[in-house]
């Protein structure tokens, strides 16, 4: 039975993840499959895999086929790195521990780059949010200052009604005053 480590898909229109699976190359995309390795999710950034490693490697030591895609995926987490210094190991070029001290090295780099990648992400965030906030405090500023405006001619209108209203009054005691005399 040839096999296959391939991506099912799954998720819901605009928003698939994929489970990275090991199947029977006849099976269909979604149908049987042998065992369930781990899981990609590409909406995330950057793209969350989620790998059980050590059953990725055993299934691509016996011979499991990945496709392309899966190929990187595996790629990108160590596990065709790792087959590969088991070669070196078994033909006798180096150690075993000494393939897992340049795994290491490797990951450690891997991550580091990583750290990197997320951390310029998180500053883009950060500085677009702080300009947005800029942004709005000023706008909040001119809205303020236009309220504020208004409500002093609101205030000015009433007191210069008032006034009016004071002299209206004034002069129309006056006639009745003059009147009554």
């Amino acid at each position: 039975m040839a096999t296959k480590i391939r991506l099912a898909r799954h998720g819901h229109k605009d928003y698939a993840y994929y489970h990275i699976v090991v199947a029977d190359s006849r099976s269909p995309r979604d149908g049987k499959i042998i065992e369930r390795i781990g899981s990609y999710n590409p909406n995330t950034n950057p793209a969350t895999v989620d790998l059980k490693f050590d059953r990725a490697l055993y299934w691509v030591n016996v011979g499991a086929q990945p496709t392309e895609t899966a190929r990187n995926i595996l790629s990108g987490e160590g596990v065709m790195l790792m087959k590969h210094l088991n070669g070196g190991v078994a033909k006798g070029a180096f150690s075993a521990e000494e393939a897992q001290k340049r795994f290491d090295a490797w990951k450690a780099q891997k991550d580091a780059k990583n750290g990197k990648i997320s951390q310029a992400e998180a500053d883009k965030k950060a500085a677009a949010a702080k300009a947005l906030l800029a942004q709005e405090v000023e706008t909040n500023k001119a809205k303020a200052a236009e309220v504020a405006k208004k409500r002093q001619e609101a205030a000015d209108a009433l007191a210069a009604a008032a006034v009016e209203a004071a002299q209206e009054a004034a002069t129309a005691e006056a006639e009745a005053t003059e009147a009554a005399e």
